[in-house]
């Protein structure tokens, strides 16, 4: 049997802040015979009046454009540029079908993709300086097919790894604080009270390029993605709590929806954007 996904985002403006500068998406492409494949994306958006909301909204928009086709029915007609060593490759592994675009070629493609947000958030910024001077969005953004997730960041928007009752931070905040405590120089305690916490060094749109990181991640039946912006991970501190709120939940629905709940029992003081992905194995 082929993989298959589950998942349900959530944003919420928190109990301080009336605009939600915060933007979600989920796409499954699901069929009887072949693995999921999924998109999935959670950007954060800073900046003056309105511009950190259309931020959020034009790098969400944009890579729901560039990687559109990910989600149309695989043409057995179709063709790749591949190498002879290349094919030959994917032949070694047992492929009996045409296939995808190699996992290389999606990686390109997402960084592309990532790009061209940055790109349409920095022309959006310069076009309206006086409404979007010193507009940007963090990101992060999962495709995953069958047994296998790409992630990729930008900021300090999270995706973790939940598996056998553990949760698994997988990409680096671009954050000053983030570095402080990666070289020992505060304590993962302190950071959340750090005079520089929320000031981060990479974010789509502050300048024309930007550098992505890209994750790859196997996966196995059971495990389940988080994807979330500051607005969880900096109210819900402790891990430990994350994991019983989604593994006690009878859904992935309401589980999202608790951990939505959680940030805002704990103050709620940004807006709080959530995605889970589960997948389901052979």
């Amino acid at each position: 049997m082929p993989f298959r996904l589950e998942a349900v985002a959530r944003t919420d403006p928190g109990k301080e802040r009336k605009l939600n500068e915060d933007r979600v998406f989920q796409q499954v492409l699901q069929s009887s015979d072949e693995d999921a494949i999924g998109l999935f994306i959670v950007a954060d958006g800073m900046g003056g009046h309105l511009a950190g909301e259309v931020a959020s909204h034009w790098a969400v928009e944009t890579l729901k454009r560039e990687l559109a086709d990910l989600f149309v029915p695989r043409d057995p007609r179709a063709t790749w540029n591949l190498s002879g060593a290349e094919w030959r490759a994917l032949l070694a592994e047992g492929n009996k079908q045409i296939p995808r675009p190699p996992l290389r070629m999606t990686e390109r493609r997402i960084r592309a993709a990532v790009e061209k947000a940055n790109a349409a958030v920095h022309e959006y910024a310069r076009h309206r300086p006086t409404e979007a001077m010193g507009s940007g969005s963090t990101l992060t953004m999962a495709v995953v097919e069958g047994p296998l997730a790409l992630i990729a960041n930008v900021g300090d928007s999270r995706t973790y790894l939940l598996r056998d009752h553990q949760l698994q931070q997988i990409t680096i905040d671009h954050s000053v604080v983030a570095g402080l405590v990666a070289s020992g120089r505060i304590t993962l305690e302190e950071s959340y009270n750090h005079p520089q916490t929320g000031l981060i060094y990479r974010c789509l749109g502050y300048m024309p390029t930007v550098e992505v990181d890209v994750f790859r991640q196997e996966l196995q039946d059971g495990d389940i993605l988080l994807l979330c912006t500051d607005g969880l991970w900096e109210m819900v501190r402790d891990p430990r709590r994350m994991v019983s709120i989604i593994e006690e939940s009878p859904t992935l629905d309401l589980a999202a929806q608790q951990l939505v709940d959680a940030a805002n029992a704990a103050g709620g003081k940004d807006n709080i954007s959530v995605v889970l992905v589960r997948v389901i194995g052979t």
